[in-house]
């Protein structure tokens, strides 16, 4: 008699923004969720819905071996894992601390890749799994002031690409999704770390400045019409469990699709004279 295949969701960062969509769009659907978040009293909304709530912090090992023991204590293995937790660290590179740089890439890149390592087993003994990597329009296009979380967007896509030959023989498909300007706290957070760098005299102080009105601009401006909402990017991972062959990238938003587009077909310095355009050179 055959083992049941666990089709359990674990999906991470889920106290606000995509994850907390993603948490509540697939519990509705019918999914055993397990939402997770560093602060598991965050997601009481979310248990409220019909997801199981975790802690989990994918900084520390011990937080995300004990998650995964769980999920597979109670379901067998873990059947899909949504790799959703990051930020974004803006500013120019040469006045974001190397120490910030580290943790942009123990948040983005080095926990995504544990935690992979951690449910591959379960889903290799049933035959059967999904990794979807959140990714970012961010992970094939990169932006004056973003380079610390571009290069972070990169890796993320380049393991994926990896991973997704190294699995496949087993039952696993690997998704990257690729969300442009989202309506969520990313924004703020990226704001708040723009503003604490640098000094008022620093050479790039009004390059900064101009960043920051940038980014705001995506969330309440009239670039706002290209941006999308967290349950945008929810209904592409929805999507992505449902069909029998996934698509291994998918872009989300208009501006995303756009924007890729673009990058694609322009030679670098064509793409950095449009950028020029957005924002000063710092001088």
């Amino acid at each position: 008699m055959s083992t049941p295949i666990s089709r359990a969701v674990l999906i991470t960062g889920c106290s606000t923004g995509i994850g907390w969509a993603a948490a509540a769009r697939l519990a509705r659907a019918g999914h055993p969720v397990y939402a997770t978040a560093r602060q598991p009293e965050a997601l009481a909304e979310l248990a409220a819905l019909g997801c199981r709530p975790l802690a989990l912090d994918v900084c520390d090992e011990a937080s995300m071996r004990a998650a995964v023991a769980e999920v597979e204590r109670r379901e067998g293995a873990v059947g899909v894992l949504v790799n959703n937790a990051g930020y974004g660290s803006e500013g120019p590179l040469e006045e974001i601390p190397p120490e910030e740089v580290r943790r942009q890439f123990e948040t983005n890149v080095f926990g995504p890749i544990r935690l992979t390592q951690l449910v591959l087993p379960g889903m290799r003994r049933q035959r059967w799994g999904r990794i979807v990597n959140v990714s970012s329009m961010g992970g094939r296009l990169t932006l004056p002031g973003g380079g610390a979380y571009h290069a972070s967007k990169y890796a993320l896509e380049a393991l994926s690409d990896a991973l997704r030959f190294e699995v496949r023989g087993f039952g696993i498909d690997v998704v990257v999704i690729e969300p442009g300007a989202i309506k969520s706290r990313f924004g703020e957070t990226a704001i708040a770390r723009i503003q604490a760098l640098g000094s008022a005299d620093s050479p790039y102080a009004g390059f900064r400045r101009a960043l920051a009105e940038q980014i705001q601009g995506l969330y309440d401006g009239p670039m706002a019409a290209f941006a999308g909402s967290p349950d945008d990017v929810a209904r592409a991972i929805e999507r992505a469990l449902a069909a029998r062959r996934p698509p291994t990238r998918v872009p989300v938003t208009l501006g995303a699709r756009v924007l890729i587009g673009l990058r694609r077909w322009l030679p670098d310095r064509a793409f950095d004279a449009m950028l020029r355009k957005m924002l000063p050179e710092p001088r």
